[in-house]
């Protein structure tokens, strides 16, 4: 599986020189902070996929919009590319730098500008944490819905960029429905609106276009959120079962009754060792996999949901269920499953965080699935995922020490996410494609939705300079991975055959 930047495959990128550019920044803008030597670049090397490194040629750090604006300018006038970057805590290589691009880095832009407790929104800048809205609506008995595992790190515009999700967008959505608007700039420095104020806005719904496009059709310097009001309840319950395939029949189960849990969180037994060593949460870990089933409204309704959820979970095989006690233990039984990515890298030295999505009524199928491809690999696979709505994360353990093993933990991963596409559903839920599934892309679409992708991009950013290399490949690269035969039809828009 090869992810990194093939100059063959997607085109080289001319050389840009370091001091002209830094040259050129500085004297538009003398208050620009720049990093240009290799001890400052380093730390950007990389977001969250840890293992594909690239070092920027610059990096820029701007503070205000005007600043953006002519940064961008300045790049499209020397056909410069030019990667987004927010929190970096990304795990599909989207803000993977490239050698001869300038690193835009909007972590300096984290201001709330309004909290409308009345209006129920508030106005951020794409360096806001995740967490850090709803902590400040919290004085209102508001929040904010999306809730990634990284909330309390990953920055505002990083979810707009991946669509982010979490443990309870099941009921409550990913970051594309609970953004109002958001402010952008183009590739060209041109500012503009997408969303409105109101619940709906007219004309194509760009806002959704432009949620989980991956920094590749403009920047975001500003996003409107929506806040909701707190649940009055909010109970979990855990349940045990003796088989995984079980645990995702009572997944299918519970959501075929009707019921419609704040969050339905799945983990096998590597993930539930793992968060029980690091958390202590009261996991049971002699079972093969647990459920996590958190219901929340009004306590008369929850009250009747837990007793229609356990009736579910004891048909459907599970071997105990219990109901946390009070708001501390239901926070401990969450803080397991939001740590159980760190977690799980306390038992191997390296671990692939792979993201697909699959109809929940084949989570026992693909779940046999991975593991019979984990034991051809020979590579141990912990699955924690959000089982409500099919988002699987298997988390492939490897020892990047070991000569071939990255190799593998990449071809295992690229085999589940086939998997993934073969029973009907999507490479990624949540964490993007960015280089990491590059080639599965080639997989899941064919050509003439491929050159779709490219004829949008080019709409938006007709030199490709943002974000290149990323999200869409190019049909060279899928007929030369061997993934798709896209010269046997006619393409359908030939001028971009040079993308």
């Amino acid at each position: 599986m090869n992810i990194l930047y093939n100059e063959e495959i997607d085109g080289p990128l001319s050389k840009v020189d370091r001091a002209d550019l830094f040259a050129d920044l500085r004297q538009a803008m003398p208050d620009l902070l720049i990093l240009h030597r290799e001890e400052d670049l380093r730390p950007y090397e990389c977001d969250g996929l840890a293992a594909y490194r690239t070092v920027p040629l610059l990096a820029v750090l701007p503070e205000r919009v005007e600043q953006v604006e002519s940064i961008l300018r300045i790049c499209h006038a020397r056909r410069v590319p030019v990667v987004a970057r927010g929190a970096g805590t990304g795990l599909s290589g989207g803000a993977l730098p490239l050698a001869q691009g300038v690193l835009l880095v909007m972590a300096r832009f984290n201001r709330i500008l309004e909290l409308n407790p009345k209006g129920r929104y508030a106005r951020v800048q794409p360096g806001v944490r995740n967490l850090a809205i709803s902590q400040a609506a919290a004085p209102y008995e508001l929040y904010y819905a999306p809730d990634p595992s990284s909330q309390i790190a990953c920055s505002i515009g990083g979810n707009v960029a991946e669509n982010a999700g979490g443990v309870h967008c099941l009921k409550y959505g990913l970051t594309v429905h609970n953004v109002m608007k958001i402010e952008v700039l183009t590739m060209e420095g041109e500012r503009i609106t997408l969303g409105a104020d109101a619940l709906d806005a007219p004309g194509f719904d760009l806002l959704a276009l432009f949620t989980g496009s991956e920094g590749m059709l403009g920047i975001v310097t500003e996003v409107t959120v929506k806040l909701l009001p707190k649940p009055r309840v909010a109970r979990v319950l855990m349940a045990s079962f003796d088989s995984v395939e079980a645990a995702g029949k009572a997944v299918a189960d519970i959501i075929g009754a009707g019921i419609i849990p704040g969050g339905l969180e799945m983990m096998d037994k590597l993930a539930i060792q793992a968060a029980e060593d690091f958390i202590h949460a009261g996991y049971p870990v002699a079972a093969e996999a647990i459920l996590l089933c958190e219901l929340d409204g009004v306590e008369l309704d929850v009250a009747e949901d837990i007793e229609r959820v356990r009736a579910v979970l004891d048909e459907a095989g599970a071997t105990a269920v219990s109901l946390a006690r009070d708001e501390a233990e239901r926070a401990l039984f969450w803080a397991g499953r939001k740590n159980a990515f760190p977690a799980v890298g306390r038992m191997s030295p390296d671990y692939y965080c792979m993201d697909g999505t699959i109809p929940r009524r084949h989570l026992p199928k693909v779940l046999r699935g991975t593991a019979e491809l984990s034991e051809q690999y020979g590579l141990r696979v912990a699955n924690v995922f959000h089982a409500g709505d099919g988002n699987m994360h298997p988390l492939i353990l490897f020892d990047a020490n070991e000569p071939g093993a990255l190799e593998r933990a990449e071809e295992l991963g690229g085999k589940i996410l086939e998997l993934c596409v073969a029973v009907g559903g999507t490479i990624t839920g949540e964490h993007g494609v960015g280089r990491e599934k590059i080639n599965q892309m080639c997989v899941q679409f064919n050509v003439d939705e491929l050159s779709f992708f490219h004829a949008v991009k080019a709409a938006f950013d007709e030199h490709a300079l943002l974000n290149p290399g990323k999200n869409i490949p190019t049909l060279r690269r899928c007929a030369e991975n061997g993934a798709m035969r896209v010269h046997q039809g006619k393409m359908p828009f030939p001028e971009l055959e040079r993308f």
